[in-house]
């Protein structure tokens, strides 16, 4: 259970003043006379100031009629005027739309002080909009006593949201209704599961209205039983609290009438026994069930509880009185939907064998016997078992020929798909930059040479070892242009076909160091590459024998043997697959080509033809089995 639901004499623990009775009567009286809405927020705050202990600084801001600008109504205590230090909390809660708790800061340059003192701030919103904030500052406390503060702030907004009805326009009051009922019915269909849209609901109307607790209950027999509670999934219904709750429906229900608790003062004589029983036992300060009814027929209950001191106004009454109206078909509608399969299993078995046995109905009777007669030969036939994959040809030995410098493509003789032999040209490399820097290097080495003797004649020791260096230098630059001008003819490695590659349409262009020209792969032996599902894995052994389709050769299959499994799976198209690789006959492989596409199926065993269409079914029913069960 939420922490809304907790009873009154743990919520006393709370760091908040607790109000006599004599005092709660005064401030409804004060609230009751107050002439003005400034003088009714300058007496809210006053009284929230007084429960929540250690405020500083209060403000109330709200909306200006007909506006979107937001202004100060009321300030606690009256005398200060300096409340700047509260305009970012405020300004930050009007942003987002939820309640803010944040330290307040120091100077500029100034670290946090241990304790430092908070400020709180929390919006206040009419029929789901945003319509005005509290800010408080305060000193410093605890993290649950801030979480405290702040929830009765939460509880003390439903105040300011009763004056912002009370001033607003009937007709925009009565649109903004039924927008708010519009929002609840759109969260609770918005769901797919009932229990899903039930919880959906009673939280939303709980944040909305400002409720402690929403709890709805369907009709069960003569009584009520919970479906869902606010705020939370989990809920025990045999605990006490929840007791009280469905008590309080099945009062509702055998009235069939809403009740408002404490009882309203529009004359109707209704029970509230159970009711005031429920109010007793969780504290709360208001209570109000509203009857679900579809077709004359009620069908459930949705009950709201307010903390201490916040009843039920007659605008909210109204609002709630539409709501019930319009979830009661809905509710029955949907719960009628989710109803568990073995009630919808039993409901058509009988339709079933009142059809199958009963008079008449001769056209389903055959259609019976024939479904009956197929079930008992696919149950009975067998058939081979067989995995079927896509498939790939591929040349067992592939050989990459990349530029061995950076160069530009002067011709090229081959592309892809023409068969060569070891050593036959596929591309020449532009070489006149070569040719040029290699006669620039020879004269250079020349140059140096002739230096190199004077040097000699002249018996210059330091200036023979500096020229002798860079001649060996030189020599060096010279045998590199030599080998880059050797391998400006990119050949064949050996007889084989062109997989990939195709430079008759880049002459001129460049090519990069190491960059892949072409790709070659040999004519007589290929490998077979099936892409076998995950699924089916475990049944492939090595060994296994099978055919080949191919896309091209639809006409004639082709026998493989499976020779490797490889244990790594690889995704593609959402799904999982391994690598299986199998070899070819020689006489098969004279008519491959690499890149061949097809099916390939493995033959694994006999089986049953049932088993064989519905494995994969009942191992994914298996595999979704375990993973629900506990």
């Amino acid at each position: 259970m939420s922490t809304n639901s907790e009873p009154r004499d743990r919520r006393a623990r709370f760091d908040v003043a607790e109000l006599s009775r004599s005092e709660l009567d005064q401030v409804w009286k004060q609230f009751g006379t107050a002439a003005t809405p400034e003088e009714f927020c300058q007496n809210w705050l006053a009284l929230q100031c007084q429960m929540i202990s250690g405020v500083n600084d209060g403000v109330v801001v709200l909306q200006k009629p007909g506006t979107e600008t937001f202004a100060p109504l009321a300030f606690w205590p009256e005398g200060r005027r300096d409340r700047s230090h509260l305009a970012e909390i405020t300004e930050r809660a009007l942003r987002e739309g939820r309640g803010v708790v944040q330290p307040r800061g120091g100077k500029e340059g100034e670290s946090l002080p241990q304790q430092p003192d908070y400020q709180l701030a929390y919006p206040v919103r009419l029929d789901g909009k945003v319509r005005g904030v509290i800010g408080l500052d305060m000193g410093w406390r605890e993290e649950a006593e801030l979480q405290r503060a702040m929830r009765q702030l939460q509880w003390g907004s439903a105040w300011l949201e009763v004056l912002l009805r009370r001033h607003a326009d009937p007709m925009e009051a009565a649109r903004m209704r039924l927008k708010l009922i519009l929002q609840f019915v759109s969260v609770f269909l918005d769901r797919r599961t009932f229990k899903d849209a039930a919880t959906a609901l009673v939280t939303e109307v709980a944040t909305q209205l400002g409720c402690d607790r929403v709890t709805l209950g369907l009709r069960h027999g003569k009584g009520m039983r919970v479906q869902a509670v606010s705020h939370t999934s989990q809920f025990d219904r045999q605990s006490n609290l929840l007791r009280a709750v469905e008590g309080a429906m099945t009062e509702v229900l055998d009235q069939g009438e809403s009740v408002i608790y404490p009882a309203d003062r529009d004359g109707r004589l209704v029970v509230t026994f159970s009711h005031a029983e429920l109010a007793q036992l969780s504290g709360a300060g208001g209570i109000a069930s509203f009857p679900l009814v579809n077709n004359d027929r009620q069908v459930g209950v949705i009950t709201l509880e307010r903390a201490p001191g916040f009843r039920f106004d007659a605008p909210t009454v109204e609002l709630l009185e539409g709501l019930a109206s319009m979830l009661g078909p809905l509710v029955d509608l949907q719960h009628a939907q989710q109803r568990s399969l073995p009630a919808h299993a039993v409901a058509s078995s009988k339709g079933v064998l009142v059809k199958l046995f009963g008079p008449h109905h001769s056209g389903f009777k055959l259609g019976a016997l024939i479904f009956a007669g197929l079930v008992a030969f696919f149950w009975t036939a067998t058939g081979e078992f067989r995995i079927s994959a896509d498939t790939k040809v591929e040349g067992k030995v592939e050989r990459a020929v990349t530029a061995p410098f950076q160069a530009y493509v002067r011709e090229s003789s081959f592309r892809a798909g023409d068969s060569v032999s070891q050593g036959d040209v596929l591309a020449r490399l532009d070489d006149r930059d070569l040719r040029i820097e290699r006669v620039r290097l020879a004269s250079h080495r020349d140059q140096l040479s002739r230096q190199y003797r004077e040097a000699l004649a002249n018996r210059e020791r330091a200036q023979i070892r500096i020229i002798s260096s860079q001649i060996d230098q030189a020599t060096a630059q010279l045998e590199l242009a030599e080998e880059q001008l050797s391998r400006t003819q990119i050949t064949a490695p050996f007889d084989g076909i062109i997989v990939s590659g195709d430079l008759s349409q880049s002459l001129g262009a460049p090519v990069e160091r190491g960059e892949v020209l072409f790709e070659i792969a040999p004519l007589d032996v290929y490998r077979v590459v099936l892409e076998v599902d995950e699924q089916d894995i475990d049944d492939v052994r090595v060994g296994q024998s099978g055919e080949l389709v191919l896309s091209s050769m639809p006409g004639s299959s082709m026998p493989i043997v499976v020779q490797k499994i490889t244990p790594v799976n690889t995704a593609k198209d959402g799904r999982n697959y391994f690598r299986v690789e199998a070899a070819l006959d020689a006489a098969a492989s004279q008519r491959l080509r690499p890149g061949m596409e097809g099916v390939g199926k493995i033959s694994v065993h006999e089986r049953r033809l049932i088993w064989i269409w519905t494995r994969k079914m009942v191992n994914w029913l298996r595999l979704k089995a375990w993973a629900w069960l506990p």
